[in-house]
């Protein structure tokens, strides 16, 4: 019990740059808190107490501002970074190592019963406001930008931003709307590509989370930019026309 709080205050340490002593973390993180509280009510959950689970959830809401199920399965060092508005559904599962800004949502669509709400893998970031809704499966390492609504399965390493979420980045790699590699248009795959810097940072699996929440693709302006650049390709070949014309 005790390993795994020290676990669940150093993972704050480890990610938060504000967070200055583990005893700091102990008394004034609501999301240390709430996770905490979670593992008491998911045990009394998992062992019968179903409405004694809800009302320490409950109370744990109150004074935390995070909505955590009490059937939800939570892994190792997960961290609530400020955490209000935070909601986790009562059949999330979330993997190890994984980090929510406030905001958040894993939630259902409304039209499922049974396994409704999201798998979240290992090392996965979510950052603020964003909604994964359903029961999809969010792959290890994968990012999910702020204010994103993820509808769909997000593959490994994947980064995905936009309503509905778009996977716009795999392994370093830019994608385009359509899941072709912006990098090397028509490829299906950027290791095929001879020298394409992709496909070594794809070859490299990171070993750290990602928590960078500003330099994400745009999937918008990647496409303005390829009309843009289509628009000067035709600007060039019909002043090449006008040009033979003159010459005639």
């Amino acid at each position: 019990m005790f390993e795994r709080l020290k676990s669940d205050i150093r993972c704050v340490l480890e990610r938060d740059p504000a967070a200055r002593s583990g005893f700091e973390v102990f008394l004034c993180y609501p999301g240390f808190h709430a996770v905490r509280n979670h593992r008491t009510a998911h045990f009394l959950h998992t062992h019968g107490m179903k409405m004694l689970a809800r009302a320490v959830s409950q109370l744990s809401r109150f004074f935390t501002g995070i909505e955590i199920h009490p059937g939800a399965i939570i892994g190792r060092q997960l961290f609530i970074d400020h955490g209000m508005g935070v909601v986790i559904g009562e059949t999330t599962v979330i993997g190890d190592n994984v980090t929510l800004y406030q905001g958040v949502t894993l939630g259902g669509t409304g039209k499922e019963t049974g396994k409704r709400h999201p798998n979240i893998g290992n090392n996965v970031m979510v950052a603020a406001g964003a909604r994964v809704l359903g029961p999809i499966t969010v792959g290890d390492y994968a990012k999910i930008g702020a204010g994103a609504v993820v509808l769909k399965d997000v593959p490994p390493y994947a980064t995905v931003v936009g309503v509905p979420g778009h996977v716009v980045k795999i392994a370093g790699c830019p994608r385009t709307p359509d899941g072709t590699p912006a990098c090397t248009p028509g490829a299906e795959d950027c290791s095929a590509v001879p020298d394409c810097p992709s496909a070594t940072a794809s070859a490299k699996p990171r070993d750290q989370i990602d928590l960078d929440q500003i330099n994400l693709p745009d999937p918008v302006e990647m496409e303005l930019t390829k009309l843009r650049m289509r628009i000067a390709a035709l600007e060039a070949a019909l002043q090449e026309c006008e040009d033979r014309q003159e010459e005639k």
